[in-house]
């Protein structure tokens, strides 16, 4: 990975209980270039995911949570 990580928050449309936003955060880190990706139960709606952007686009990040069957959306770009 290089030194130029960056953060992207996805917007999770439905309402996931903790298992299953925690099985979707950890497919997500199985995926080269994506160093860290988390949902914090306050806002359990919100996935921050940091990757590294030589290796993957925001559209694949989303592409791999829609995957897992859930409506979701970039935020802020």
């Amino acid at each position: 990975m290089s030194n130029g990580m960056v953060d992207v928050t996805v917007h999770i449309d439905e309402t996931l209980d903790s298992l299953l936003r925690g099985q979707i955060a950890d497919k997500l880190r199985m995926i080269r270039g994506i160093a860290s990706a988390s949902i914090r139960d306050k806002t359990p709606h919100l996935m921050v995911v940091e990757f590294d952007p030589e290796q993957l686009c925001t559209r694949d990040i989303l592409d791999a949570v829609t995957r897992n069957g859930v409506r979701a959306e970039l935020i802020g770009l």
